[in-house]
């Protein structure tokens, strides 16, 4: 999770914990919000290749990856590559054939505050393994202390 900015609105440093849909101009409360709003003028779209290793969006696609992700964020964006092997996952498949994990992804999917659904997830064994499940295919685990046979 990235450090709070500097609030474009009033200044305040260091808490600026949002940012504008439109312009990504951070701001740290709803009155600094409004009053930004008010006065938000984005830039306009500039016509740019996607990042390396992600395919162009479809055309009639309502966002794209540059569109959630800041440039703060690109250190935590996982190679499409790696996100493939999500899908070639065995193990990962048998854990979503659960109609109670896939409740739980479908809730975390709509709901608002995910990060605090998340943690509240992150107490349920089921959640856990899936959890683990992916980040072991995204992230393989380094091999320690192992004896060369």
């Amino acid at each position: 999770m990235r450090a709070p900015r500097r609030c474009a609105v009033c200044g305040a440093a260091g808490v600026a914990k949002y940012r504008c849909p439109r312009c990504a101009a951070a701001y740290c409360s709803v009155p600094c919000c409004r009053t930004h709003r008010e006065r938000c003028t984005p830039e306009p779209k500039r016509e740019q290749e996607p990042p390396a290793g992600l395919p162009a969006p479809p055309a009639d696609s309502p966002w794209s990856v540059d569109d959630i992700l800041s440039e703060d964020d690109e250190r935590d964006r996982v190679p499409l590559q790696k996100l493939k092997l999500l899908g070639e996952s065995e193990e990962l498949r048998t854990l979503l054939l659960n109609p109670h994990l896939r409740q739980l992804l479908i809730t975390v999917d709509q709901a608002e505050d995910k990060s605090s659904l998340i943690k509240k997830y992150m107490q349920e064994p089921l959640f856990v393994e899936f959890a683990d499940c992916c980040l072991g295919i995204v992230e393989p685990p380094e091999k320690e202390n192992v004896l060369p046979e």
